[in-house]
């Protein structure tokens, strides 16, 4: 099959991965995954859980959370302002709903990294979590709903925003590891 020149790179590697590795029980299996990325639902129920058994460090979980909670804000905002329609491939339908036709950047990147990163700066396993990040941002790929600069976007977004609203030093089990300017709650 020959690519049309004038298909952009982002329709290019977005038709490749639309077209291979796909049955029709791998693409349910992903698309129940990639539910769990719907408005940062499971990185808001992995913050709710360490706000709530953590008490020696609830102020920095509520920050975690908060990040979180303010990356889907935010990449909601720049959805519509950029107002990018979501792909749209010849013969390639996709293969979930979205909430809205907007498309840059993607929410279930940008909440997954800023989870990653927020949560992992309180001791997480920063392979499982980065593991889940990548695999709901690559999950909307395989779905169709997103270009892989939409899901680049997302992801650098919230590593920035996690990054910015997060100590660094608030790795560890103690209550008073990090706890500089804003302390523990």
């Amino acid at each position: 099959m020959f690519l049309n020149d004038e298909m952009t790179l982002d329709e290019r590697v977005l038709r490749f991965l639309r077209t291979r590795g796909h049955t029709a029980g791998l693409e349910r299996r992903v698309e129940r995954f990639s539910r769990l990325g719907e408005h940062s639902a499971v990185w808001l129920a992995i913050g709710g859980a360490g706000v709530a058994v953590d008490r020696a460090r609830r102020g920095r979980w509520r920050r975690a959370v908060a990040a979180v909670g303010g990356t889907y804000v935010l990449n909601t905002a720049l959805k519509f302002a950029a107002g990018r329609r979501r792909p749209s491939l010849a013969g390639l339908p996709p293969l979930t709903g979205t909430p809205t036709g907007l498309s840059f950047p993607s929410a279930h990147a940008s909440t997954s990294f800023a989870g990653a990163l927020a949560y992992s700066r309180l001791g997480l396993p920063t392979g499982a979590l980065y593991g889940l990040a990548g695999g709901l941002a690559l999950s909307r790929l395989y779905l169709g709903v997103h270009y892989p600069s939409d899901v680049l976007a997302g992801a650098l977004l919230g590593t920035t925003v996690a990054w910015c609203a997060t100590d660094s030093r608030s790795r560890g089990t103690t209550g008073t590891a990090g706890a500089g300017a804003g302390g523990s709650a």
